[in-house]
């Protein structure tokens, strides 16, 4: 495990030391590692010069056919030691926006699993994604992507879908029944406020012209109404905050919208490992379902 590991690690960074950095071992051990590697194989898997490291065409794709074979090998073991030691006691999750039917049902499929585990759910600030992972308000969160913090890990990925537009019912727009991302390119967006980075508020208001920024959806919501500006929903939580002084028209032309859990690269726990199965498990379930 440990050679294949060491394989599968170098066949990402394509470098000796950053491999041996990620490892906790010598530079001189992953070499090792390697070589013993190929001796069982009977080839050589990776070329190495002076200038650069690369994968040789049969390393391209023993890399291709062990990466699936090996995670699923690590996590059998990873599943059968946290069922040797249990996950119990309580896990915070934090939601953003709606605790939609698909992270509700991730929720129950790790209570199943885990009776002795009790998992408390907290919203989190709209204004502030990445806070409350951070500051340990809660060990995991889902939240809106994207999302680009060298402190946080991203897990699973699911619940894409189309966005649309809140405006007011006095709004031009509201008697469309779509639009194109053109359409808002003089529109004001309302933005999440600060402490939500500038990436991320861009990504969730991409218009030039100066809009209010909120700290909360209903803030949002509220200004909408009030025709202060338009805002990006996804689908999901433009039915569940339907208002009679608001319309949410569909937009084609702009990235979906989309979910990510994400949790401090200082707190992965066994019960965070677990939340992780679920919410992912989840999000495959719907996609079947689909």
């Amino acid at each position: 495990m440990r050679e294949l590991e060491c394989f599968l690690v170098l066949a990402e960074e394509l470098h000796f030391g950053r491999t041996g950095e990620r490892l906790y071992v010598s530079q001189s051990r992953v070499s090792q590692l390697l070589a013993a590697l190929e001796h069982r194989v009977g080839a050589r898997l990776v070329e190495r010069t002076s200038r650069r490291v690369r994968l040789t065409p049969l390393g391209e794709r023993f890399r291709t056919e062990l990466r699936p074979a090996y995670d699923e090998l690590a996590g059998a073991v990873e599943r059968a030691r946290e069922s040797a030691r249990g996950v119990s006691g309580r896990i915070r999750v934090g939601f953003q926006g709606t605790a939609d039917a698909r992270l509700m049902a991730a929720i129950t499929a790790f209570q199943e699993r885990h009776p002795g585990c009790v998992a408390e759910i907290a919203e989190v600030p709209f204004a502030d994604p990445f806070g409350a992972v951070r500051h340990g308000e809660v060990d995991a969160a889902i939240v809106l992507l994207p999302v680009a913090e060298p402190d946080l890990v991203l897990g699973p990925v699911f619940s894409r879908q189309q966005q649309t537009v809140a405006v007011s019912v006095r709004h031009p727009f509201a008697a469309r029944t779509s639009l194109a991302a053109a359409d808002l390119a003089d529109t004001p967006l309302i933005s999440a406020a600060p402490p939500a980075p500038a990436y991320w508020r861009a990504a969730h208001a991409p218009s030039a012209v100066p809009a209010p920024a909120v700290r909360t959806l209903q803030e949002g919501l509220t200004l909408v109404a009030a025709d202060r500006g338009a805002m990006l929903l996804c689908r999901p939580t433009a039915e569940y905050h339907g208002r009679q002084d608001v319309v949410f028209v569909p937009v084609a032309g702009v990235p979906d919208s989309v979910l990510g859990m994400v949790w401090h690269r200082d707190g992965e726990t066994a019960r965070v490992r677990a939340l992780a199965r679920a919410v992912a498990g989840a999000g495959d379930a719907a996609v079947t379902a689909a």
